[in-house]
């Protein structure tokens, strides 16, 4: 799946970020929403929706929008540019498939014999270790 497509049903909204930075903080709008509701998406087919709303469940509100933000930097552009990688990022892993478990033969079952004489060894070593009468 092209995950540019998905980036024209993307919403931003930009707000006053926190934190030091003086009056440049106080008057610029820097930390930047990104808003995508994933219900809502055309691109995405059932299963991919279910998919991405079980894996990213923390970060979906009610509505089935999913919400991420950034304020790293003191620049609007960049935070954007931020958010959007990080946006790449978590539906990528998210429509990713699982991968298959492959069966290990249980080692208890592959040898008895083998399992059993370890046993017996460790057995005896603990045993030498006991008093010694002379």
């Amino acid at each position: 799946m092209d995950i540019n497509i998905l980036k024209a049903e993307l919403d931003f909204r930009t707000s006053r970020s926190s934190g030091s930075g003086g009056q440049h903080v106080n008057k610029v709008a820097t930390r930047v929403e990104l808003l995508f509701d994933v219900d809502a998406s055309q691109f995405l087919n059932d299963s991919q929706k279910a998919r991405i709303k079980r894996k990213l469940y923390n970060r979906i509100t009610k509505e089935g929008v999913l919400l991420l933000d950034c304020s790293e930097t003191r620049s609007q552009h960049r935070n954007k540019q931020l958010v959007i990688e990080q946006f790449e990022h978590l539906i990528r892993e998210a429509l990713r498939p699982p991968k298959r478990r492959k069966k290990v033969p249980n080692a208890r079952q592959a040898n008895p014999r083998k399992r059993l004489e370890n046993k017996r060894r460790h057995s005896q070593k603990k045993a030498l270790r006991g008093k010694v009468e002379w």
